[in-house]
């Protein structure tokens, strides 16, 4: 039995586990047949020309895992950040740790998606934004939404903000060897309400694990988001992460997408401008080595006048890795005077590691300001020499340059214990200590 057909087969299973009179039932359902006619993605596809899912559809994953694990919070510390105080939704192979989490509903919301959608008091919210800006067309959204059950529900009331940065950790354990995890964030900032988010998945040891994850955010007028997306999994894990913005009128959220680890990774970044003077800011480092795939693909669509948009992602891949970028910024007619910026730089540190990028504008407004660009190179070797001879060893000058290619993406990171975590990530990567404070 190929996955697909596992998959079609486990959906009764799923359903005898869930409540089937919940308001997102017929939700699933149709979903699941929109799945079954398209399939999973394949090359063939113009969007995943780069990038084939093939090795891990041939694998027998677990849909479900096979037993409870528990976790001891001093085992799983160094992947919290412990530094600071943080609201936490934790997950142990797709299961709501409570132990480990730390929850509110203290002004605002920060619980579970499943709590959300059996309770009648979050079933307006649900209603009105659950499936709403996720792409229907879109296959790997599909499935997911087929077994929508668990993740991170978060609801932040007008002009609130939570006391703290929250945490969404998703943790494999190895318990299952082989196991398909599926995620299911909604996240909802009303008019004037801020919030910082960190979200991480984490295999604990070097299993199989897939994880195919969708986030849906809304911020309404005026609403502010920091969002991370922090990627530093087993090199024997995957994951395919697809995120669907709506901003409304004068809103800012801002995602960086850090991408050190996994096997494969996708991320597919929605952004959709529904209001005037939106901003929409998308920052991305990747560090890739061995046969390390990471690809992002972004999406930006100007719906509406007197709105921004600034990309900058920079990748360094060394081995035999493959980097891909597919950066589309969308301005529709009525979307005058629009100020839109795209960047992709990339380094290659070894002849074999691998770049694809493609940039794209499709403009159909005529006053606007849209620039995008690209990049492909190696260290500058004239810099290079200059550090060598100041004395500083030539690992040393390397790490140095790529570091400080990468830095003006962290710079904006206004979590400051993630900055320093991702600064410290870079050196190990890099195999250094950069001499300076992380």
């Amino acid at each position: 039995m190929d996955l697909t057909d596992k998959l079609l087969s486990s959906f009764i299973a799923f359903e005898d586990q869930v409540n089937v009179n919940d308001p997102v039932h017929e939700i699933r359902t149709e979903a699941l047949k929109r799945f079954e006619k398209q399939g999973f993605p394949n090359k063939k596809l113009e969007a995943w020309k780069y990038t084939s899912l093939q090795d891990l559809l041939t694998t027998d994953y677990s849909i479900f895992p096979k037993s409870k694990c528990a976790l001891e919070y001093a085992n799983v510390r160094q992947y919290f950040l412990h530094e600071i105080e943080t609201f936490k939704i934790v997950f142990v192979d797709g299961q709501y740790s409570s132990f480990l989490s730390e929850t509110t509903h203290d002004g605002v919301d920060v619980c579970l998606f499943s709590a959300a959608i059996e309770k009648p008091k979050y079933k307006h919210v649900v209603d009105a934004y659950f499936n709403k800006v996720a792409n229907q067309k879109d296959a790997l959204t599909n499935l997911n939404t087929s077994f929508a059950n668990e993740g991170a529900y978060i609801f932040i009331p007008k002009g609130k903000a939570p006391l703290k940065p929250i945490e969404i950790i998703h943790f494999a354990t190895g318990n299952t060897p082989q196991i398909l995890l599926q995620p299911r964030n909604l996240i909802v900032l009303e008019e004037g309400a801020e919030a910082q988010i960190i979200e991480r998945h984490q295999a604990l040891s070097p299993i199989e694990a897939f994880t195919n994850s969708v986030t849906e955010i809304y911020a309404a007028k005026n609403a502010i988001l920091d969002y991370y997306k922090f990627q530093n999994d087993q090199l024997t894990a995957s994951l395919v992460d697809n995120t669907y913005i709506d901003q409304k009128e004068g809103s800012e959220v801002r995602v960086h997408t850090l991408s050190f680890g996994n096997k494969l990774v996708r991320n597919n970044l929605n952004f959709y401008q529904n209001g005037e003077h939106c901003n929409s800011v998308l920052k991305g480092v990747t560090l890739a080595s061995e046969r390390q795939h990471i690809d992002h693909y972004t999406l930006v669509h100007h719906a509406q006048p007197n709105c921004e948009s600034h990309q900058d992602y920079k990748g360094v891949y060394d081995d035999r890795s493959v980097g891909v970028f597919n950066g589309k910024i969308i301005v529709d007619q009525i979307a005058q005077k629009i100020n839109a910026f795209q960047q992709n730089n990339n380094l290659l540190i070894n002849d074999k590691a691998t770049v694809n990028t493609k940039p794209q504008l499709e403009i159909f407004a005529d006053d606007v300001r849209c620039s995008h660009g690209c990049t492909i190179g190696q260290l500058d070797e004239d810099a290079l020499f200059y550090l060598r001879s100041r004395g500083i060893p030539e690992k040393e000058s390397r790490a140095l340059l790529m570091y400080a290619f990468a830095n003006n993406v962290l710079e904006s990171v206004k979590n400051n214990a993630l900055e320093r975590r991702v600064k410290q990530v870079i050196a190990d990567k890099l195999g250094v200590r950069l001499g300076f404070d992380l």
